[in-house]
């Protein structure tokens, strides 16, 4: 068992919100944190609009290809965190469920995305100080 916190994000269809929170999770945390994403009704493709707009920050999310949520991943993670599928994410004892409530950047330009993309980075950086916190040298 990992000493390093999980954390699972949940979207609908696992190609913008979730794969936007898991890539600045990873970009910001590093290594002190696992990341994972999943959808309740995974899309064929990352929001090419999501892609655009984590490249602009830096971030290269093309690769990503949208995951099916299982009852494993909700059941690895310390912290289950949704973003507008509703009840669809299993719930077990002694997990921390937050629900995000974010913009569906689904059929948005990439104007749309960047402030949700600017409102998710924000929600992260919180995220990183409650269960990740750089530790002091």
């Amino acid at each position: 068992m990992s000493d390093k916190p999980s954390v699972l994000f949940v979207c609908v269809h696992n190609a913008g919100r979730s794969q936007m929170a898991a890539a600045w999770l990873t970009h910001l945390a590093g290594d002190r944190v696992e990341v994972r994403s999943a959808g309740s009704n995974p899309g064929a493709e990352v929001n090419p609009a999501a892609v655009e707009a984590m490249r602009e920050v830096g971030i290269d999310i093309a690769a990503e290809v949208p995951k099916m949520l299982t009852v494993d991943a909700v059941r690895e993670s310390d912290v289950c965190i949704t973003m507008g599928c509703g009840d669809t994410c299993p719930v077990f004892p002694g997990k921390r469920y937050l629900d995000w409530q974010l913009d569906d950047p689904a059929g948005q330009g990439v104007e749309a995305v960047r402030p949700i993309r600017d409102e998710i980075k924000v929600l992260v950086e919180g995220l990183i100080k409650e269960i990740a916190p750089e530790k002091k040298a």
